[in-house]
């Protein structure tokens, strides 16, 4: 969503036990869903543990639970519904959730979110690792994200990441789609995955 800044920062959030919760995920867990490195060349470097995910159709998508949503819902729910309840109106969707690693040394090249429904729902971003060596580029300004925060990314403008550390870091993503975007046409697994 084009939100008139690069970045949101919405302050302070609770994310010890997701983090805790990611971090206890094995490696097989990471690949489980590759459909985003697969259908997407930016997401190349990158692995998923996908939490709630839609289908391609706008406006009317269907939401579905992945495989991760057993294993880290309860971590990953609170946190959402505390950033929503703090910042944004209630009764919407949460249409994508996930954990998302860039690997060590891997990087997201330039682009923004086209599908269309990234210009409707607030792209929010949950940092769970970070280092020194990680930058976020967002319409060519460089931001560090810290953990124990969340932001907010404007996807309508070019972003980037690079990772030069040999270590992954990990961001819980997560899209909500306000109630005045989908009334009238929310399917019902989409207000399950909100109201959850």
């Amino acid at each position: 969503m084009d939100i008139g800044t690069p970045l949101r920062d919405l302050g302070d959030v609770d994310s010890s036990a997701l983090q805790r919760a990611v971090l206890a995920q094995d490696e097989a867990a990471w690949h489980e869903n590759e459909h985003r490195q697969q259908a997407y060349d930016v997401h190349h470097n990158t692995q998923s543990i996908v939490l709630v995910f839609c289908d391609a159709e706008w406006p009317a998508v269907t939401v579905s639970r992945e495989a991760g949503w057993e294993r880290l819902a309860d971590a990953a729910v609170p946190v959402m519904h505390d950033i929503i309840e703090r910042h944004y109106p209630k009764g919407g969707t949460i249409i994508r959730a996930m954990a998302a690693k860039l690997q060590g040394g891997g990087r997201i090249k330039p682009h923004f979110d086209s599908h269309p429904s990234f210009r409707y729902g607030h792209r929010i971003h949950v940092p769970l690792t970070t280092n020194r060596k990680v930058r976020f580029m967002v319409d060519g300004r460089p931001y560090r994200f810290e953990v124990g925060k969340a932001y907010e990314l404007n996807n309508q403008l070019t972003h980037s990441v690079i990772n030069r550390s040999d270590e992954g870091r990990i961001t819980f993503i997560f899209d909500y789609v306000p109630p005045d975007v989908i009334e009238g046409r929310q399917p019902a697994a989409g207000r399950m995955a909100a109201g959850a």
